[in-house]
């Protein structure tokens, strides 16, 4: 691990992968009770569709964590699973698992478990009969969020990017409209192996800020089977679902740790794009197919609840910001988003994680 004092070939520092390092007992019991809200506010957000978890993660902090974490655990799995076939027991493995900074992880995922079961009952009535005003609470969160990945990529170059650096979160954006278009299905009884294969995809929101996991089940037809095998604890269909996240994200977490370390520009370019394109999915006027409809007699109303869902994530920007100890003073309640020093261009002909 190269530290912070090491340059590119561009003259810029790099900051070490703050979630290589394991912060100090007294801010691990400190950061506890917080984790289990970051991960309780990321949960809620896979219950909403057109809201990614992975923006939540982005602007509550632990998206590092998250990433690094989970790659660890990838790895650790993979190798414990090669050995064991070979016969070389799980020492290895075992290394990598505790490589992942579980005093931060587990509360995360537990706040994010508590969200999604007590979401889905609470939240599903509230977005039947108030879709318009929820959906105008949320556009105003994500639209704030833009501020995060814009903010990291801006300090990361030391200067405001040209047009042509951000065409390929132009292409993000044209592409996460369009798909935010598509309309909805749904499917009464889905066969197991369709639920699998859902879950593989939609658990992407967890790792890619811009896409929603719950929208892409909604357009899937899976979202209400889904939110109904949660609340009756249908655990033949949560099991395959979990299965099928797993194997998802087994595939996915790699190949994004990988950019973020080789090519942290254009990924978080993309990254915005993204974002910025499914705030169409989040417009409160539009049908139930998914049309998009001019403004109504309500438009104060929307405009106050979306100034209110902006001043929240402005607001935990501002916590984070204050919070954090690491070298790039950006939210991240471990230091922000870090980049590596593998994203030298000089380094970048080593090949992504298969």
């Amino acid at each position: 691990m190269q530290q912070a004092t090491s340059r590119s070939s561009r003259g810029r520092p790099y900051p070490p992968l703050v979630t290589e390092h394991a912060p100090p007992a007294t801010r691990r019991r400190r950061q506890t009770p917080l984790d289990l809200v970051r991960g309780a506010l990321i949960g809620l957000a896979e219950v909403v569709p057109g809201v990614s978890g992975g923006t939540i993660a982005l602007v509550t902090g632990v998206y590092d964590t998250l990433i690094v974490g989970a790659g660890h655990v990838v790895s650790g799995l993979r190798q414990g699973l090669v050995d064991l076939v070979r016969g070389r027991g799980t020492t290895r493995a075992g290394v990598e698992m505790r490589r992942a900074h579980w005093s931060r992880l587990l509360p995360i995922g537990l706040g994010m478990v508590a969200a999604v079961i007590a979401g889905a009952r609470i939240l599903e009535p509230v977005l039947e009969e108030n879709i318009e005003q929820a959906r105008a609470v949320f556009f105003g969160l994500i639209l704030a969020s833009l501020v995060v990945p814009i903010r990291l990529v801006t300090a990361y170059v030391g200067r405001r990017l040209t047009l042509r650096e951000w065409l390929p979160g132009i292409v993000g954006a044209a592409a996460a409209f369009v798909l935010t278009g598509l309309p909805p299905g749904k499917v009464e009884d889905p066969p197991l192996i369709a639920v699998f294969l859902a879950a593989s995809v939609a658990v992407c929101a967890l790792v890619l800020p811009g896409v929603s996991g719950s929208f892409f089940l909604y357009t899937v037809g899976l979202y209400d089977a889904t939110l109904e095998a949660v609340n009756e604890r249908d655990l033949v269909y949560l099991g395959v679902f979990a299965l099928g996240a797993v194997v998802g994200l087994a595939s996915f977490v790699k190949l994004l740790q990988w950019l973020l370390e080789h090519r942290y520009q254009v990924t978080l370019v993309v990254m915005t794009g993204l974002m910025a394109g499914s705030l169409r999915a989040l417009w409160p006027w539009q049908t139930e197919d998914r049309e998009l409809l001019p403004p109504g007699d309500d438009v104060p109303q929307m405009v106050l609840l979306a100034a209110a869902g902006a001043a929240v994530v402005l607001a935990l920007v501002a916590i984070e910001a204050r919070m954090s100890s690491g070298s790039v003073q950006l939210p991240g309640g471990s230091g922000g988003l870090a980049h590596h020093p593998a994203d030298d261009p000089a380094r970048g002909a080593e090949t992504p994680p298969s």
